[in-house]
């Protein structure tokens, strides 16, 4: 628990990252940036699906339209909150010359998605006053 607390309060002084070892290849920060922009990218998509499912589908039931609506945008937010995780224990991982870190999250995401991709394949084949 102490070492997310540290993780957590380094998103906001990420300066403080270069107290731990030594500073790597350049390149690999860059690349981790760089993953860190496509976990941003994909929550802003998940977001703005929810929000297409909340405001496109309003003949669809209110439940279903909550329920698949709120499903996306957690996950929107969440994978927002795991891109900066992931960045901060991966740079502190290559600074100290360690295997970069294991997560279950991605997993989880792509279950949770395809959950909600069923859901909308039932909604369009059953309808939507149904």
């Amino acid at each position: 628990m102490i070492e997310f607390v540290r993780n957590v309060q380094l998103w906001f002084a990420p300066e403080r990252i270069k107290e731990d070892g030594d500073t790597p290849d350049y390149r690999f920060s860059l690349a981790n940036e760089r993953t860190f922009l496509a976990w941003l990218r994909t929550s802003l998509a998940l977001i703005g699906g929810g929000f297409a499912v909340d405001q496109f589908l309003p003949d669809l039931r209110w439940a279903w339209r909550a329920g698949l609506a709120l499903g996306l945008l957690a996950a929107g937010a969440l994978c927002a909150l795991r891109a900066v995780n992931h960045w901060v224990r991966c740079e502190r991982a290559m600074r100290r010359n360690e295997d970069l870190p294991v997560s279950r999250f991605p997993a989880l995401l792509s279950i949770g998605v395809a959950l909600v991709a069923v859901a909308m394949v039932v909604v369009v084949l059953v309808g939507w006053e149904a």
